[in-house]
């Protein structure tokens, strides 16, 4: 063999050994990745704690989601006022439609009065059923098994999973994509939730974000139904610029992303993995801000207490069984609610893209 064939020989040799290390140092670093992002979830598992007395679990390739933002008042969210316990302080029932190219999102708001079952609650005490409760209260007294059962007893349509968002993290993960766009074609003051905003385009930071879906008392009548409304208009925005992040062109952003994603929220059991989330948001992938239908679910003040506000019929069982076929909610559905009607909360902002 000649000097050059085996220099030759040793100098390929030399490279798929490089190549091999690189590859073995890849899948050390991505086995590192997923442990840590694995460990920043914990689940609930819904299923074992509601049991078989559930509506039933439709297989018709829709999915049903229960998403809350908690209004824990503990540790780093102690900033925003004392509470006696954790409420859901936003719940919105996600419905994605058989082929997941469209979803329905419909607002449940929080002082809406319901038919709240009974619950195991806390330190091993069962919560006795209630004719006429706050909604947010179910989360209160038995926490996420309780806010699913109460849903799907008000809805009669199964819960696939639940994801619950703490406002801590909400904050961290704006500010992870770098903020987001809106336009507020009003002033929006609210010294309660630390916002202050001229008319006109902003970036808004994890603080503002927070401040602008928190707002109740500078928007509308103050009511939840005003808050409610300026959400689903900020979602619209959230969505759109998580299309738009480039995220995947920039692996330490979408790291940076994952990481603060995956502490900010609770799953049920069925999504606590990293393994098993991708599996759920790649099927919403496709899901632009153009292609989700949001509403509030149809609601009436209360009339003896108009601080709460009850469930307008025919409208709210309409919403319910359109979702329940998997079809899209008729327009219809909403004639003639409050959540339609809260003055000037409608329009205060848009998407400024």
């Amino acid at each position: 063999m000649t000097a050059d064939r085996s220099s030759r020989r040793r100098t390929v040799r030399g490279v798929i050994w490089t190549v091999a290390v690189l590859v073995a140092v890849i899948l050390a670093g991505l086995g590192y990745v997923y442990a840590r992002l694995n460990g920043n979830l914990s689940g609930v598992d819904i299923n074992a704690q509601l049991g078989s007395h559930r509506p039933a679990n439709v297989d018709n390739g829709s999915e049903d989601i229960l998403v809350l933002g908690s209004d824990s008042r503990a540790g780093s969210n102690a900033e925003y006022g004392r509470s006696t316990g954790a409420r859901s302080d936003t719940a919105m029932v996600v419905h994605v439609f058989k082929g997941h190219k469209k979803a329905s999102v419909v607002s449940i708001p929080r002082d809406t009065l319901v038919a709240r079952p009974a619950c195991a609650g806390k330190k091993g005490r069962t919560a006795p059923a209630a004719p006429s409760a706050m909604f947010n209260s179910a989360y209160e007294v038995g926490g996420p098994a309780c806010a699913v059962k109460t849903v799907e007893r008000m809805t009669g349509i199964r819960m696939d999973h639940y994801i619950e968002v703490d406002f801590t993290g909400f904050k961290k993960l704006i500010n992870q994509l770098g903020g987001v766009k809106v336009t507020t074609t009003k002033a929006i003051h609210d010294k309660d939730s630390h916002l202050n905003l001229a008319p006109g385009t902003h970036t808004l930071d994890g603080e503002q974000a927070l401040g602008l879906v928190r707002t109740r008392h500078a928007v509308g009548d103050g009511s939840d139904l005003g808050r409610i409304q300026l959400q689903q208009a900020f979602i619209k925005a959230l969505i759109h610029q998580v299309r738009g992040v480039g995220v995947f062109s920039d692996p330490k952003k979408l790291f940076d992303l994952a990481d603060t994603a995956t502490k900010s929220i609770t799953p049920d059991s069925q999504l606590d993995s990293v393994d098993k989330l991708i599996g759920f948001t790649g099927s919403l992938q496709n899901l632009s801000s153009q292609d989700v239908t949001m509403i509030t679910l149809p609601v009436k003040y209360d009339p003896s207490d108009p601080n709460r506000v009850v469930p307008l019929e025919p409208g709210a069982r309409t919403v319910w069984n359109a979702l329940r076929q998997d079809r899209p909610i008729p327009r219809s559905a909403t004639k003639g609610s409050a959540g339609d009607t809260t003055g000037d909360a409608n329009g205060v902002i848009k998407s400024a893209h």
